[in-house]
């Protein structure tokens, strides 16, 4: 598990993006580059880092389900995602 935190870090970066998206679209279409810096380094989505929804991993991050692969794994051995089930040929 991550610590509490960090998964609070990325939650409060997470809202920083979105507040500033429309500002940072503006500036860019604008090529006004110092406005750019002016903005917070956080509201830029290149600091935004995927995390485990469940355990706040942050390697391993399937997209497609959100979760880690560790938390991918025991989640499909017990059935609990539909339509995944462990290979066998």
């Amino acid at each position: 598990m991550a610590k509490e935190s960090m998964k609070a870090r990325e939650v409060k970066r997470r809202k920083i993006v979105e507040k500033y998206a429309k500002k940072r679209k503006a500036l860019k279409e604008a090529g006004d580059f110092e406005g750019l810096q002016k903005l917070p380094k956080n509201a830029s989505p290149v600091r935004l880092h995927n995390r485990c929804k469940l355990t706040g991993r942050p390697k391993g991050y399937m997209r497609q389900f959100g979760i880690s692969r560790v938390t991918f794994r025991e989640m499909a051995n017990q059935g609990l995602i539909p339509g995944v089930r462990k290979a066998s040929w």
